[in-house]
This record gives structure tokens, C-alpha cells and sequence, in this order.
């Protein structure tokens, strides 16, 4: 009994589990806490977008308004990896706690920045405590809950995510137009001390035993260099700079020699930042990928989908979150049939498969909108779109911590979100600098070439002050856009399929309920599980 406790680092109460029923309701109540957290995290940005236009009038400023973007993404991503390895290391709950409260901090020094340039700064801190929260929820749910069981918790992790897009947008504008735009980052504080609270009270972890290697903090500096230059390539190229300018390509020369080095040094370090030999399971490798294309085309459809609607079928943008409810909603349903099956299975590798067709699919139709299209047809498109995600977007967490052994369980669960985060960079910059200039030969084809000072992203009441002719003109050149974008985003959701046909059904640990009798104390298997999975 020892043993397994030492092995398992994903107890939810230090008292004896003798009643199963008692275990549930002490995940569940975890869980909740551990969805506010998420929320936390998915919320920020929305509700932000939607106040900077009040940001920029009151700081000033506007030349540096990407940067407040830029240096939270950029944090948050260069962040994520040594977070999951400061939990593997040091213990999961005490390293989770330290992220929520930097992202709180960072919050609040936000809704006190005088200019633009504290506020740059602030929300780069902001972002640190962001790469944190993230990766914590995923890999304390991967101690807590065996990945057969995990499924039962998926569409709940969904529906956070549909709330959060849906609801960020429409909260981000009434806090905005009612309490001022410091708000939207001071309405962290509430949800933070709550999850801070609640995660304090309820999740109790059998201490680790404290490791002697030091942190690889070479590795650490390389990879983060990395991750830097490859965020700022995606984000200024095509924008800020030219594909073929010079910072650009200084820009890629720097991430490639960094990630070079940090392979080099990985190698050598006693404790790597992520472990190369995590790559050696297929599965785990495999689920990478898929986690990078399901990335790029989640996001990429996030961007154009509500700017196709605003500006060729004429929704208001008020409620550009709900624009996107036919997406969401198939996405929520679908991850919830799909968790409730892998739980009542133990079977998970349809789900990868029929998930990159339906994305594949989607991607297609949406490809194929034009000026005709209605509003009916494209949430069709979407739902198919939608479906096809929810498939993918947690069965890639479940096969990924499945494929590691748990004392790999945080760099695994922070590499598969490195992996999603990336793509989504890669996803919205190709895709948008595709957009963008088809939008603009377009519009010179045509002879409306003067609204593309609009940066091509004009809204509906802009729209209607138009000319006939060049709005029609305008139009047309946003569908034929969106239809370059799609028809990419559909070539990358093939590498997907390709990706998730080669995974090999490995069993998930842990039997379900049947694993502990109703008068034993003992663990769980998968959570008590240190063995090796299977490696291909």
C-alpha cells in the first residue's frame, strides 16, 4: 500500500478512498474548481479584444497596440513548458497555485497601467502566470482521474470553452460600456480567489519527494528563445514586416539555432525541460501533431468565420460571439458523446479518425461560401466544423497523457499545449496573410482597391457607408478570401487524418469503478499506475 501511494501523485483527499462514491465527489469538486481556473485563462484574452478600442482612446498609444497581444501570447507560450516541469519536479499543487497567483498579480497591475508601455509589460506577467494555469488543470486532472475515466469530465472541459467564446466577447463589452476598461482585467479577481480558494481547500496531493537535479535552466533559455522568435515570425510576418525582410528572416535564423541547441542540450540535461524520449512513444509523437493542425484550424476558424458573417452576410458584430454558437455547441456535444464512450469503453482511436474527416469536411464547406451563402447553411458548415473538433480537442490530452508514465505527466500535458498553441500562431498567421491578399488583388481586380486602407477587415455599418458597387466589390474579395483560407485549412486537417489513422489503440489505464471495491482503500490503477506504457 506504501508503494502505491508514493506512485501515486493524484489523491484527492490524504484521508483512506474507502467509498468510491466519496472519491467522486471529491474529484467533482476539484474539477469545478479546477474549470474556474480554465475559464481564467480562456476568458482573458476575449474580454480584453473587445475593450481595446476604449484602451488605446484613454492610454494612447495605437502604434503599440498588437504588443498587448503579442506579449501575453508571446509569455504564455514561452512559459508553458517550465511550468509543467516545475510540477513534475517540485510537486503539482504548490507550482499551480504560484502560476494562479502571478496571473492574478499581473491582472491587477494591468488595471493600473498609466500608458501603453506599463500595460505591455504588465500583461507580458500577466502571461507568465497564464502558461501556468493551463497546463496545471490538465495535469492535475491527468494525477486525479484515470484516463478511462477521463472522458466523463470532457464535455464539461468543452463547455468551459464554448462559454468562454461565446461569453467573453458580450462580457468583455459590457464591462467596457459600464465599469471601464480596467475592469476587464480586475473581473480576474473574483473568479481567481475563488479557484485560489477553492484549490487551497479541496485538493490535497501526497507530497514529492523533493528531486536533486537542478532545473535545466540552459535548456529553459534556449527553448524559450525559441518559442520567441517563432511567436514573432507568425505574428509580424506579413503585418509588421515583410515575409522576405530582414527582421523576419533574423527572426527564423534565431528560433532555428535556438531549438537546435535546446535538442542538443536536452540530451544532456539531468532534468530536460521535455524529455525526448516522450517522442519515442508513437502515440505520444502522433498526438503532437494532431494537437499543432487541430491548433492551427480551431483558431484560423475562430478569426474568419465571424469576419465572414460581419462582413458578407451583415451581422452586427455586438454579438460576434454568438456567431459562432453552431460551432461551439457541436464541439460541446460531440466531446461529451465521445468522453461518455471512451469511459464506457476504453476505446478512443475512431475518435481521432472521424474527427480529422468531419474537420476536413467542414474546412471544405466552408471553403465553398460565397455572397449567396445564408446564415443557415454556414452554421451548418460549422456544425459539421464544430463536430469534427470535438472529437479532437481532448481525445489528443487523453491518448498523449496515456502515452507517458506519470512522473512525465506535467511536461506531456505542457508540450501537447505548446504543440496547440503553436499552431494556432501558424494557423492565423498563414491563413490571414492568405486572406489578406487575395482580399486585396481582389479589390484591384475589381476597381475597389481604395478600401483596402480598411486592412481589410471592414464591419457592417462601415459596409453600408460604401458605394454600391464597391461594397458588392468588397464582398465578393472577402468570400474569395475566406475560400483560400478554408481550402488551406482543410489540406492541413488531412495531415491530421493521416496523423490519427497511424495511433495505435493502446488500453487507457485505470477499469472504471470496478478497479476499487466499495471496502478497499486501494488507489485506482491508473492513478497509482507507474508503469511503462507501451512504446512503438
Amino acid at each position: 500500500m506504501s508503494d502505491l501511494k508514493k506512485a501515486a501523485d493524484g489523491k484527492v483527499d490524504d484521508r483512506p478512498a474507502g467509498k468510491p462514491e466519496k472519491r467522486q465527489r471529491s474529484v467533482q469538486v476539484v474539477m469545478l474548481a479546477l474549470m474556474i481556473t480554465m475559464l481564467l485563462a480562456m476568458l482573458d484574452n476575449l474580454i480584453v479584444g473587445t475593450a481595446m478600442p476604449t484602451i488605446v482612446g484613454d492610454l494612447g498609444g495605437l502604434e503599440h497596440l498588437s504588443w498587448v497581444v503579442t506579449a501575453y501570447t508571446l509569455a504564455t507560450a514561452a512559459s508553458t513548458p517550465i511550468w509543467g516541469k516545475l510540477g513534475d519536479m517540485y510537486g503539482r499543487k504548490g507550482i499551480f497555485l504560484t502560476s494562479i497567483v502571478l496571473f492574478l498579480i499581473g491582472s491587477v497591475l494591468s488595471g493600473m497601467a498609466q500608458d501603453m508601455g506599463q500595460l505591455i509589460g504588465f500583461r507580458a506577467v500577466q502571461g507568465l502566470g497564464a502558461g501556468g494555469l493551463m497546463v496545471g488543470v490538465m495535469a492535475i486532472i491527468g494525477d486525479l482521474v484515470p484516463p478511462r475515466e477521463r472522458g466523463k469530465y470532457q464535455g464539461m472541459m468543452a463547455g468551459v470553452m464554448a462559454i468562454a467564446m461565446i461569453g467573453g466577447p458580450l462580457v468583455g463589452g459590457t464591462i467596457t460600456d459600464h465599469l471601464g476598461w480596467r475592469w476587464s482585467f480586475y473581473i480576474n479577481l473574483p473568479l481567481g480567489a475563488v479557484a485560489l480558494a477553492m484549490v487551497t481547500a479541496v485538493l490535497h496531493l501526497p507530497k514529492r519527494e523533493r528531486t536533486e537535479a537542478k532545473v535545466d535552466y540552459l535548456g529553459a533559455g534556449l527553448l524559450t528563445l525559441g518559442i520567441t522568435a517563432i511567436v514573432l515570425v507568425t505574428t509580424w510576418g506579413g503585418s509588421e514586416y515583410d515575409w522576405n525582410s530582414a527582421v523576419i528572416m533574423e527572426l527564423i535564423a534565431i528560433g532555428v539555432a535556438s531549438l537546435v541547441g535546446f535538442l542538443f542540450v536536452e540530451t544532456k540535461a539531468a532534468e530536460p525541460i521535455i524529455p525526448l524520449h516522450i517522442f519515442r512513444n508513437r502515440n505520444f509523437t502522433l498526438m503532437s501533431v494532431v494537437g499543432f493542425m487541430s491548433g492551427f484550424v480551431m483558431f484560423g476558424a475562430v478569426l474568419f468565420l465571424p469576419l465572414f458573417q460581419q462582413s458578407v452576410q451583415g451581422a452586427s458584430a455586438t454579438n460576434s460571439g454568438l456567431l459562432l454558437l453552431p460551432m461551439l455547441l457541436s464541439m460541446m456535444v460531440v466531446s461529451l458523446i465521445a468522453g461518455r464512450v471512451t469511459t464506457s469503453t476504453g476505446r478512443y482511436k475512431i475518435f481521432p479518425v472521424v474527427g480529422s474527416v468531419l474537420m476536413v469536411t467542414g474546412l471544405f464547406l466552408l471553403s465553398q461560401m460565397d455572397t449567396g451563402t445564408t446564415r443557415f447553411t454556414s452554421g451548418i458548415y460549422m456544425a459539421v466544423l464544430g463536430a469534427g473538433m470535438g472529437f479532437l480537442m481532448q481525445i489528443t490530452m487523453l491518448v498523449a497523457q496515456n502515452s507517458v508514465e506519470m512522473k512525465d505527466m506535467g511536461v506531456a500535458s505542457s508540450a501537447t499545449t505548446l504543440f496547440r498553441t503553436l499552431g494556432s500562431s501558424f494557423g492565423v498567421a498563414i491563413m490571414g496573410a492568405l486572406f489578406t491578399g487575395r482580399v486585396q488583388d481582389e479589390m484591384v481586380a475589381r476597381g475597389g482597391g481604395g478600401a483596402t486602407a480598411k486592412s481589410a477587415q471592414l464591419d457592417a455599418a462601415s459596409l453600408a457607408k460604401l458605394p454600391d458597387a464597391m461594397r458588392e466589390a468588397y464582398q465578393f474579395a472577402v468570400s474569395s478570401g475566406t475560400h483560400i483560407a478554408f481550402l488551406v485549412g482543410a489540406s492541413v486537417g488531412v495531415i491530421a487524418l493521416l496523423a490519427s489513422v497511424f495511433v495505435k489503440e493502446v488500453p487507457l489505464r485505470g477499469a472504471g469503478p470496478e478497479t476499487v471495491s466499495s471496502d478497499s482503500a486501494q488507489e485506482p490503477a491508473a492513478v497509482a499506475g507507474p508503469k511503462q506504457p507501451e512504446a512503438v
